[in-house]
């Protein structure tokens, strides 16, 4: 009951003004991202038909799929930090939305790379077979990538780890330092896989000295795009999640660690942005798709444009050897 209580006052706001501003950064993110995302997801479904697709449609579906179900969380979470909680006095809301953030951002995260390693591969090793290649003719993959996310919420679900007791008690280091392996490999790995594949691929377009550069100069502008999201959204969090831990274990003064809290909770708030910032690299993977956009819900700027033909029945006529993204 004690650890109980004292699990509960760690969730509990020190700076009202400050968590109320967070709240209404959230509620602007949410108004913002929810009818652009869900714009997008229109167009996958009724324009693009991404299940007939061989390219990266079905990753880029899957990665929208996981920003809107990740913006649902949002309301709620800043209902909570208006009300002074930093998570829901309700065990059951509050373990559901813990799987729910942590399922669908690591969703995103792992979309964003396929995404970037599927793009790095067909620039920088054009000819050869890859495994990515074969399983991305299938939308299978996909289901695999959500089912292989599914174990890793579990740790982030255990206790309190929004509240962020980790390795308070000796008797649960164990599930302490599992619930932070997963936090923190679920963001470093993928950062390290991307900046590998950016590097690979301008050096690429650096070699390049006969021939179109079009092609890569587009893959450059995605995988840097890429970066610079995840380095805006997710590192920031990763290395206040990091402090956090730090005056935490030192048992650093209440002072401290209450300025390494409100840290952390304003810069995850800040990865929320992912949500808004990811369909930038949808037009970056294709001029086609921002084209296709701009035709179907601001027409007026196309004036004087060519017609952008609809894939979904130019495909039913004509086969096309150019995908859309």
């Amino acid at each position: 009951v004690l650890e109980s209580i004292n699990g509960h006052r760690d969730c509990l706001v020190t700076h009202r003004t400050l968590y109320h501003f967070y709240a209404a950064v959230m509620i602007l993110i949410f108004v913002l991202a929810l009818p652009l995302n869900a714009s997008v997801l229109h167009l996958f479904i009724f324009k693009l038909k991404f299940w007939k697709s061989n390219t990266n449609n079905i990753f880029l579906f899957n990665l929208v799929l996981a920003d809107i179900l990740l913006l649902f969380c949002m309301p709620i979470k800043a209902h909570n930090f208006i009300q002074g909680e930093r998570r829901s006095g309700n065990d059951v809301v509050c373990k559901a939305m813990l799987f729910m953030l942590f399922l669908n951002r690591g969703a995103s995260i792992a979309f964003l790379t396929v995404t970037s390693i599927d793009r790095y591969f067909n620039v920088v090793h054009p000819g050869k077979k890859n495994l990515l290649r074969v399983l991305k003719k299938s939308p299978q993959i996909s289901i695999i990538i959500w089912l292989l996310l599914l174990p890793l919420t579990i740790p982030t679900m255990l206790k309190t780890f929004e509240c962020c007791n980790s390795h308070r008690n000796e008797e649960d280091d164990l599930v302490d330092s599992l619930r932070e392996v997963v936090f923190f490999t679920q963001i470093l790995i993928p950062f390290v896989i991307l900046i590998y594949c950016t590097v690979r691929i301008i050096n690429r377009l650096r070699k390049k000295t006969i021939g179109d550069k079009t092609k890569l100069r587009r893959a450059v502008f995605l995988v840097t795009t890429v970066v610079v999201v995840f380095s805006l959204c997710f590192l920031p969090c990763t290395l206040a999640r990091m402090v956090l831990l730090i005056v935490r274990v030192q048992e650093s003064s209440a002072y401290v660690q209450d300025k390494a809290t409100l840290a952390f909770d304003g810069l995850m708030v800040l990865s929320y942005m992912d949500c808004l910032l990811d369909p930038l690299i949808y037009c970056f993977c294709s001029t086609k798709f921002k084209a296709l956009y701009i035709s179907n819900y601001f027409p007026c700027l196309m004036k004087g444009s060519p017609p952008v033909v609809d894939s979904s029945t130019a495909n039913q006529s004509k086969p096309s050897r150019n995908n859309v993204i």
